[in-house]
């Protein structure tokens, strides 16, 4: 199991979450390892600029409105634009309508709030983990890795038809769709679905 360092001192756990949008290669397959200057990409629409925060950039995005608005009800603003660093798994808008009918609304009601706070921060892992270094991983590990969330939960990471496959713990699927997206505090990877905590 990967544990990355949170840099971040006095940063509680369930405080961090996902919120964000990712561009770049067309799988968890870019050729960028580093984070200083990367050129920004577009995501939703909007540059994803590396001078901005996860959160200042992913207001931009019109493919994560439902994200950002999860993440305001969740109070995490404040923390993703936090130094971070953050690595956020970010599920479009279409991911989350994916989901069963009323859940989001019922997610984002303020007596749901802890709830959309663990499964928003299941999103989240500590530190800066690009594409190649998590490819790195999954095959030093044998063709998967774990990762822990900031939830505290667990994502396995594979590598399935040369993109990279998050499983959930409730056995879900999310396929990152553009990876490397490298923010001032992180970076963000786009996912296809959302991922689901026990």
């Amino acid at each position: 199991m990967i544990r990355f360092p949170l840099r971040t001192a006095g940063l509680a756990l369930a405080t961090t979450v996902a919120a964000g949008s990712l561009a770049s290669a067309p799988a968890l397959a870019s050729p960028h390892s580093g984070h200083a200057a990367h050129a920004s990409v577009m995501v939703g629409g909007a540059a994803m600029l590396p001078s901005r925060t996860i959160v200042e950039n992913a207001v931009n995005s019109a493919d994560h409105t439902t994200l950002v608005a999860a993440v305001k009800a969740a109070g995490l603003v404040d923390t993703l634009n936090g130094s971070g660093p953050f690595t956020v798994f970010a599920p479009t808008n279409a991911a989350f309508a994916k989901l069963p009918a009323g859940t989001v609304d019922t997610l984002l009601k303020p007596e749901n709030k802890a709830t959309l706070t663990k499964i928003l921060t299941y999103h989240v892992v500590p530190g800066r983990v690009s594409a190649e270094q998590l490819i790195a991983k999954i095959k030093a590990d044998g063709g998967s890795t774990k990762l822990t969330t900031v939830s505290g939960g667990v994502l396995t990471a594979a590598v399935v038809g040369g993109k990279v496959v998050l499983t959930d713990e409730k056995g879900g699927t999310a396929t990152v769709t553009q990876a490397d997206v490298f923010q001032k505090n992180g970076v963000i990877h786009v996912t296809d679905a959302v991922s689901l905590p026990n």
